[in-house]
């Protein structure tokens, strides 16, 4: 934390060493005045806080300037004078310049003026250090990058059109807050905004969850229920991880963006789909595609408009500046005054950040947890190797395991790490989701309780 700076233009020795040695004045920085020089240009080059003056002449240039220059409102003013009558000192006072001390001088009065001066300062300078946002907003999303600025202009572009937009980029980048700011900008933003996990649909539940169904439609339908596309009707459709979807349930999603039509489950009413689709993903469509995970037709009717995310290594700047983004809203929420040091943001800046914003955010708010005034490099904790340099990565895996069994756990593990995402689960083993699901069938189905 910076210390509030002192400015001092005392000619008369004594004086000078008496203020010196008052205790309040060696806690901060202090600038001395060239003598022979104007003081005020010298105050307002070193911007300092507080400044005590020593008037001793009626032609004091610098005194004249005061009265008109911004220095008399930014900094804190002790004047000291052998008590002859002036005018200007008397109406720098009556702007609130600060305090005025005839000689004789009691040092305990000043001393304490000092301290409350100080105390004032101390508490400005705490505030001031509170991390604040300084990034630019468009919509629900954040960031000054030359990409992200880039990703602005194509949003507003597609969003003002009829087109459904295909949003292309890796886990955590904010491909729901893309969707949700096309969904502002466009002509349905009065319309509902509603957004589907297809990765979490159980094939089994797909055909309700799209199209709803009425009651008695099945053992269990209670009641009748709205699919997605009745609840995001005259508004925006967004379908995430929609590479997800199982394959065979695809062609239905098709069959409606082709028609426009749809049945709940159980009804013969014939409804239309009034929404628009916003399909998001963060797989290689090419490699789904190939691996017979998404239809090829589907893609081309979902994709009228692509648009790719920049991934967080490629947004420069933005990395310490979403931190400082989201540590000054943290703050807000509790009240409280934390800061980033400059080794945190250092940090900050040099990591690749794989999970992008996400796990960027997840990191700071640890960091925030653990951190009492400042976060500190070690309160930054991140997936990077280098940080866990000295942990033994074969440690706690037994000699001779079967490799079936080893790929199992890893399998298991990092799709429980993951909340059952079985893209990102894929993507950290390298393997292509089809894969992963087939792995799966393997595995008794108590493995994933």
């Amino acid at each position: 934390m910076s210390s509030p700076k002192l400015f001092m233009h005392v000619q008369d020795p004594l004086l000078a060493s008496n203020l010196l040695s008052l205790n309040g004045v060696r806690q901060y920085e202090l600038n001395i005045s060239h003598q022979n020089e104007n003081w005020l240009n010298q105050l307002s080059v070193s911007k300092c806080d507080v400044a005590l003056i020593e008037v001793n002449s009626l032609d004091d240039v610098a005194l004249k300037e005061l009265i008109n220059s911004p220095a008399l409102y930014q900094t804190e003013f002790l004047f000291f004078s052998e008590g002859e009558p002036d005018p200007i000192l008397d109406c720098l006072m009556q702007k609130g310049a600060g305090f005025h001390y005839r000689s004789p001088y009691n040092l305990k009065l000043i001393e304490s003026s000092l301290e409350e001066v100080f105390c004032d300062l101390n508490r400005s300078y705490e505030n001031t250090n509170t991390q604040t946002s300084y990034l630019d907003q468009f919509g629900l999303l954040v960031g000054s990058s030359t990409a992200m600025h880039s990703l602005y202009r194509t949003i507003r572009k597609v969003a003002t059109t009829k087109a459904n937009a295909f949003i292309m980029g890796e886990s955590g980048t904010g491909k729901e807050l893309i969707a949700n700011t096309m969904h502002v900008f466009s002509q349905r933003a009065e319309g509902p905004f509603v957004a589907i996990n297809c990765g979490a649909l159980s094939p089994e539940l797909i055909d309700s969850e799209l199209f709803g169904h009425v009651k008695g439609a099945f053992t269990g339908a209670h009641k009748d229920h709205q699919g997605v596309f009745e609840q995001a009707e005259g508004g925006t459709l967004f379908l995430d991880e929609v590479t997800e979807m199982p394959y065979e349930q695809q062609v239905k999603l098709l069959r409606v963006l082709e028609s426009g039509e749809y049945k709940p489950v159980g009804s013969q009413q014939v409804k239309m789909a009034d929404v628009r689709i916003v399909a998001a993903t963060n797989r290689t469509l090419s490699d789904a595609i190939r691996d017979e995970v998404f239809r090829e037709d589907l893609y081309f009717r979902l994709a009228q408009f692509p648009i790719m995310v920049p991934t967080l290594r490629d947004r420069e700047g933005d990395a310490c500046g979403l931190a400082q983004h989201f540590l000054a809203y943290r703050n807000a929420q509790d009240g409280q005054h934390k800061h980033f040091s400059e080794l945190s943001l250092e940090k900050i800046n040099r990591y690749s950040w794989p999970g992008n914003v996400r796990e960027l955010k997840h990191a700071v708010e640890r960091a925030y947890i653990l951190a009492d005034s400042v976060i500190h490099p070690e309160h930054l904790v991140t997936n990077d190797l280098s940080d866990q340099s000295e942990t033994d990565t074969t440690a706690g895996i037994p000699i001779g395991m079967r490799l079936d069994d080893m790929e199992k756990i890893a399998i298991l593990k990092t799709l429980k790490n993951n909340d059952g995402n079985k893209t990102d689960t894929a993507n950290q083993l390298g393997i292509s989701v089809k894969t992963l699901y087939n792995k799966l069938d393997k595995y008794d189905h108590t493995d994933f309780l």
